[in-house]
């Protein structure tokens, strides 16, 4: 079974695709769960690529950024989603292609259907058919709330170009899960709430 949970900044992802993983390896799953941007991942080579993704912000050009992000999104694919899934097993990923095509390309300008098309001639065809998408949403100020509360940003960020930009980015996906067809899921409330909300949704 695959798994995909998407959604902006804060609004929990990496933390509800750990608690759901824990909730079914209880019930004696064999679950593997990576966020596809490669932050925090075991492997050199990845976790290489999202430093220098996350580490030269002003330093890459946006459409290089695009071709790094694909590249993790491949190399964890081969190296972790594939095997588990051969086995009968499940694996959950953060941050779905939708992510670079919103961030890079309704947010930064590169061509939404270059990034499109290079995820499908790049990823193969299993990565698509999830037997579960959801996209995580809040909104705008629960979010900037929760950013400020993490000490991810300041008080300022309400008055902030970037909290202009997050607005966006939250247009932006609510546009794609309409025009895809993707359920979204309301984020809102204490992490126990929201996972015990999420596993009746999904029916896991």
């Amino acid at each position: 079974m695959l798994i995909a949970i998407e959604g902006q900044d804060a609004t929990g992802k990496d933390l509800q695709a750990k608690m759901l993983a824990d909730y079914l390896r209880e019930k004696g799953e064999n679950v593997t769960t990576y966020a596809e941007s490669g932050t925090n991942s075991p492997n050199k080579f990845v976790n290489s690529i999202a430093k220098l993704n996350y580490g030269s912000v002003n330093d890459i050009d946006e459409r290089t950024r695009v071709l790094l992000y694909l590249v993790n999104r491949y190399e964890q694919w081969k190296k972790y989603a594939e095997p588990t899934l051969k086995s009968g097993g499940t694996v959950i990923i953060t941050r779905y292609w939708f992510s670079t095509l919103i961030y890079e390309g309704y947010g930064l300008g590169v061509s939404k259907s270059l990034i499109t098309r290079l995820h499908h001639e790049v990823m193969p065809e299993a990565y698509f058919k999830p037997n579960h998408l959801i996209i995580l949403t809040l909104n705008d100020e629960e979010r900037a709330k929760r950013l400020v509360a993490q000490g991810e940003r300041k008080v300022e960020f309400f008055k902030s170009k970037e909290y202009d930009f997050q607005q966006k980015l939250n247009r932006a996906y609510l546009k794609v899960a309409k025009d895809l067809n993707v359920e979204t899921f309301d984020a809102t409330g204490t992490p126990d709430e929201v996972h015990q909300r999420l596993i009746k949704k999904l029916g896991v």
